[in-house]
C-alpha cells in the first residue's frame, strides 16, 4: 500500500482543489501552469496516482472525469506539520517555533496573532 503523504506536486494539485473545488485534469493543469509549464499527461498522470493513494476522488459518471480532495487540508497540514516537526526538531514544536521567529520574517500582526494564541492556550489550561 502506497503512502498517503502527498509529494510537492500532489500537494500542489490539492491546493488547486481546495481552493476551486472539484476540478477536472485540463483545469488543474491550466491553474499548475499558472506557476509553472506541466503537461497535461504528467497532471493527469499525477491526479490517477492522488486517486490510487486516496487522496482525491474521481467522479466518472460524465464524460469528463472531475476529481475532488478527499482530505482535509488542515488534516494534510497537520500531518505534513508533525512529520516536519518530529524529522527536522526532533519532535520540538518550540524549536520549531524559535527558529521561525528568529528569521525576523515576522510582521507586527503576526507576533501580536501568535501572542493571542498563547493566551487563548494558556486560558485553557488553567
Amino acid at each position: 500500500m502506497q503512502s498517503n503523504k502527498p509529494t510537492e506536486s500532489e500537494l500542489q494539485i490539492l491546493q488547486i482543489l481546495w481552493e476551486f473545488g472539484p476540478s477536472s485534469v485540463r483545469y488543474v493543469n491550466d491553474k499548475l501552469n499558472d506557476t509553472r509549464e506541466v503537461g497535461y499527461t504528467t497532471t493527469l498522470k499525477i491526479m490517477q496516482i492522488m486517486s490510487d493513494k486516496d487522496l482525491v476522488s474521481r467522479d466518472t459518471t460524465q464524460r469528463t472525469h472531475i476529481y475532488s480532495s478527499h482530505v482535509s487540508e488542515d488534516h494534510t497540514q497537520q500531518n505534513l506539520l508533525s512529520s516536519f516537526i518530529n524529522s527536522a526538531f526532533r519532535g520540538s514544536a518550540t524549536k520549531l517555533v524559535m527558529q521561525a521567529l528568529g528569521t525576523d520574517k515576522a510582521t507586527t500582526e503576526e507576533l501580536q496573532e501568535i501572542k493571542d494564541l498563547i493566551a487563548k492556550i494558556e486560558k485553557t489550561k488553567s
